[in-house]
């Protein structure tokens, strides 16, 4: 199986921007491009093939030609394709969210739980999320906040920068503050119960769906305890550094900054997702060659052995 070279659904929300259009050049006849999935599988947003051989497939397509080998052996037991990577620029707040876990979302939604982590990219001064609550509550008192409007005093707000690594587990109340751009990496899923969205009224002037009953049942209402720097302290490869910026059982988060050139490997185990952060370049490997450029992004099968990388670049690798 070759690389394959990915294009991006662009979806347009109430609370997003114009960053991936006009600095990124994600292309939309849309007024905004709240949202670019990346790396997708999910029918609700896939990833197309750019060129080659599977021109305009998508993912899941080709994927389907090629079966579990393509994305290794971490992946073998897995029932679908493990992960969906986005960029996403917030010009206004998100809804206050939570998303379920494995076996509550399997059950009642039919699909995977939620587990994401944020790689902050850029963040106006003054730039905040939401993350968790600031004191421990009873799920009954939960429910009570969000009823007689009072969940907004228990909502631990966080000031965040370029370079923060935000991971947020299945179950942890969030939400993207207004003036950031992020990279993200998540299960590959769409399910999200939103507790609180600002009175906000969508197209056809109507207040927008909550769902707290479901939030109430899978929320964690115990304050967070993680900081936002990186786990990992900086490994030089060739002429590159590698960070780990955060990891769990669904997949590992890696900053690659680049000032020349060096080698990294498919070696089996995962397939590599490599998302153009920051510069120019190109990666060879074997007789295939591509150009780099911000926002490109890449799907390596897992046993393509090989691959070089030349250029000032920053990259986010993901692997499983």
């Amino acid at each position: 199986m070759e690389i394959l070279t990915l294009r991006p659904t662009v979806k347009k929300t109430l609370w997003g921007g114009r960053k991936l259009i006009e600095d990124w050049g994600f292309e939309t006849s849309q007024e905004n491009a709240a949202e670019c999935w990346l790396l997708s599988c999910h029918k609700d947003g896939p990833s197309f093939v750019k060129s080659g051989t599977y021109e305009g497939k998508t993912l899941a397509e080709v994927l389907a030609l090629y079966g579990k080998e393509a994305l290794g052996t971490h992946c073998a037991n897995r029932p679908d394709f493990p992960v969906l990577i986005k960029l996403i620029d917030a010009r206004d707040r998100l809804s206050v969210q939570v998303h379920p876990g494995d076996e509550y979302a399997r059950r009642v939604e039919n699909e995977n739980g939620k587990t994401e982590a944020w790689y902050i990219l850029d963040a106006e001064p003054g730039a905040e999320l939401i993350y968790g609550v600031n004191k421990k509550i009873s799920r009954a008192a939960f429910r009570r906040s969000v009823e007689d409007g009072s969940l907004d005093a228990l909502l631990n707000r966080v000031s965040v920068k370029p370079g923060d690594v935000v991971f947020i587990p299945s179950g942890m109340l969030h939400a993207i503050g207004a003036g950031i751009l992020l990279a993200e990496v998540q299960q590959s899923s769409n399910t999200t119960y939103r507790v609180y969205d600002y009175l906000r009224r969508d197209a056809d002037g109507k207040l927008r769906e909550l769902h707290v009953q479901k939030a109430g049942d899978v929320v964690d209402l115990n304050p967070p305890t993680r900081g936002f720097a990186p786990e990992g302290t900086p490994i030089p490869v060739g002429d590159a550094e590698k960070l780990r910026l955060t990891g769990c059982e669904y997949f590992t988060m890696t900053l690659v900054e680049n000032a020349g050139t060096y080698t990294d490997c498919a070696d089996g185990t995962s397939f590599v997702s490599l998302l153009v952060l920051e510069g120019e370049g190109e990666l060879e490997c074997g007789e295939e060659y591509f150009t780099l450029r911000k926002g490109d992004s890449l799907f390596i099968p897992a046993s393509h052995g090989e691959c070089t990388v030349t250029g000032n670049l920053k990259l986010l690798e993901t692997r499983i």
